[in-house]
């Protein structure tokens, strides 16, 4: 089953022929401030079965477990879409929100809760880690 997304203006669109390996919500600051204060939900596939149309713009960054990340978004809507470790670059994580189909994206762990403002809304169901 293809999974399909994009951008919100439609300037990037990707498809997917994997099944997700795994779905987290992340607390940490990083994405914290890319998540307008929310924490961000990546859903990770193998990044070989990623199929992108449409440019993207990329920012590296340091991530609070200490190791560097690249941010990919639209550069026309400014969307983020994807998320990759430099170490671990055979998974790609993708923004639930991109998804066509959200549903795709239900976390199944919450990262960085340790981080997380004494408001942020957890789910009770799903387990909840300190750091990462």
């Amino acid at each position: 089953m293809a999974m399909t997304g994009g951008c919100l203006c439609g300037a990037v669109r990707y498809q997917i022929e994997a099944e997700p390996a795994a779905t987290r919500a992340c607390w940490c600051r990083t994405c914290q401030y890319l998540g307008a204060g929310s924490a961000t939900v990546n859903v990770f596939f193998p990044s070989e079965d990623i199929e992108v149309t449409g440019a993207l713009k990329a920012y590296r960054s340091d991530a609070d477990s200490g190791g560097a990340v690249v941010h990919e978004f639209c550069p026309v809507c400014g969307t983020p879409v994807f998320t990759q470790s430099v170490t671990r670059t055979q998974v790609k994580g993708v923004r639930a929100g991109t998804l066509d189909n959200p549903e795709a994206g239900k976390p199944q762990k919450i990262l960085w809760t340790s981080r997380a403002p004494s408001w942020a809304p957890f789910d009770p169901n799903v387990p909840r880690v300190p750091r990462q």
